[in-house]
């Protein structure tokens, strides 16, 4: 492993010297390997993939710039990424969790909606990221469903096509898209600071009780984009949701536009993991057309 490469550019991003005194592997992601990185009076997350994927942790590393700059949830603190034996890594301040409760869940929530209040005149974002190992395209755009139809379903689309995915989703997403304008009729969605990946296994707390969030596929969008993920998954409470109520209440019409967002990250699990999320994608396809109607 890397770890003196890694070391010297701690220091680097730090100005504080940095001595490795151990490391250890950390399980929990699907995409990457992950290490502590044990110093005298520091620790370092670490992660670690191929070369080629350097770029991908470029866009994490940004996007958790962009979180923090909110001052609304904390985040690992991103210090440096780059290349070492033909390896890609990230380093990311190494944060002890601590245990959920009722007044940390309330507190997500509130932080949340503030965060979303933070936003932009456009949808996307100013660079490419990825989510899970997927590229997702954030090319700026003044029409949100323009944005969704293209550069979320469509793209989705196109890459399962390419693996042998044709037939009913293919056809049942053509028809979503050409429909899509049907589901919003009476909403118009503002371009809020999203964290793009947001499931239960991506929030923690620290061991203040302060929430967490990490490993965004941040951009610009609809806040219920990142609404509905949080309940595609589970491991959210009601404490969460009637808080993030309080702050920002939801508008009318979420309940099937939901599914509708989820429906990306279906696809997306269909083009990483395999055959199992097809039945499911044809499921909330078939169910969004039929609200539609």
């Amino acid at each position: 492993m890397p770890w003196q490469t890694i070391s010297k550019q701690i220091e680097a991003a730090t100005g504080e010297p940095f001595k490795v005194v151990s490391t250890h592997p950390l399980s929990g992601g699907d995409i990457n390997t992950a290490f502590l990185l044990k110093g005298d009076r520091k620790s370092y997350f670490i992660k670690l993939n191929k070369a080629e994927l350097s770029l991908m942790f470029e866009a994490e590393l940004a996007g958790l710039q962009e979180l923090a700059k909110t001052q609304t949830i904390r985040v690992p603190m991103p210090i440096t990424c780059g290349q070492a034996s033909e390896q890609a890594y990230l380093v990311l301040e190494y944060i002890f969790f601590g245990s959920k409760n009722k007044t940390s869940e309330r507190l997500l929530g509130q932080q949340l909606a503030l965060m979303h209040r933070q936003q932009q005149p456009y949808f996307g974002w100013h660079r490419q990221n990825t989510i899970g190992s997927t590229l997702q395209s954030n090319i700026k755009s003044d029409e949100w469903l323009t944005f969704w139809r293209e550069q979320r379903l469509t793209f989705q689309l196109q890459l399962l096509a390419k693996k042998g995915y044709t037939g009913k989703l293919q056809l049942d997403g053509e028809r979503l898209c050409s429909e899509l304008p049907l589901l919003f009729t009476q909403y118009q969605p503002q371009a809020s600071l999203l964290h793009g990946d947001l499931w239960a296994g991506n929030a923690a707390v620290d061991q203040q009780g302060r929430p967490i969030i990490f490993d965004p596929a941040c951009y610009y969008g609809d806040r219920e984009a990142d609404l509905a993920m949080t309940e595609l998954f589970g491991g959210f409470s009601q404490d969460f949701y009637a808080a993030y109520q309080n702050v920002w209440p939801l508008e009318a019409g979420y309940a099937v536009r939901k599914t509708f967002y989820n429906l990306y990250h279906i696809l997306n699990h269909l083009n990483l993991f395999g055959g199992g999320y097809l039945r499911q994608a044809e499921s909330m396809m078939s169910l969004i057309l039929s609200e539609i109607h």
